[in-house]
């Protein structure tokens, strides 16, 4: 994957417009998964790499009107697809990369990542910035809402001993990246990996 993520833009861009059409029935999955976060009234936290917006609405309704919620993309026509399902209204939109983020350290209680970790062009580096914008003792969530068998069936493939995703690869990746996890599902209907950031 080169560094400037062309071929992320280049790969979701197009399938922005119909997005959401194609996976209608996730909507639950996010909400379950935003509300194992454990967000507090008042809290400040991203969605990376939040594509067309689908956690933005379970997100707001965690933080309530005091909190702050961002959701970031490098991908101009996902946001374009997020403000036209009025998503905007529930966060603020930011395009940029989410390995290089113009936020300050510490500024964030949590971070959501829908699908993320696979898109990260250098995983562990990526994983520390993610950590350098949330406070010590705030949470991560990397989520999809199908696991990594149905994934991979899904898309015609075998699921592959360095797949990030696996439990024995993403728990030494958290935590050489300034995150400890704290837990891990992986079924066919859901994965879903916590973790915190150390101090």
């Amino acid at each position: 994957m080169s560094d400037d993520h062309t071929d992320v833009q280049e790969f979701f861009g197009p399938r922005a417009a119909d997005w959401d059409a194609r996976f209608p029935d996730d909507g639950p999955a996010y909400a379950a998964a935003v509300a194992d976060l454990g967000l507090r009234e008042g809290d400040r936290v991203l969605d990376a790499g939040c594509g067309t917006g689908r956690a933005l609405t379970p997100l707001r309704a965690a933080v309530g009107p005091s909190g702050v919620v961002v959701g970031a993309d490098l991908t101009p026509d996902m946001l374009q697809a997020a403000v036209r399902a009025g998503r905007d209204r529930d966060g603020r939109l930011l395009l940029t990369d989410v390995t290089a983020l113009p936020l300050r350290a510490g500024s964030l209680d949590a971070v959501f990542g829908a699908g993320l970790i696979s898109h990260l062009p250098h995983p562990a580096e990526n994983l520390r910035e993610l950590a350098r914008v949330v406070r010590p003792g705030g949470t991560l969530a990397l989520f999809h809402p199908i696991g990594r068998a149905a994934l991979a069936a899904r898309q015609g493939r075998q699921i592959t001993p360095d797949d990030l995703r696996d439990e024995s690869r993403l728990g030494p990746l958290l935590a050489g990246s300034g995150w400890r996890m704290t837990s891990y599902v992986d079924q066919d209907d859901r994965f879903l990996a916590l973790a915190v950031r150390e101090s």
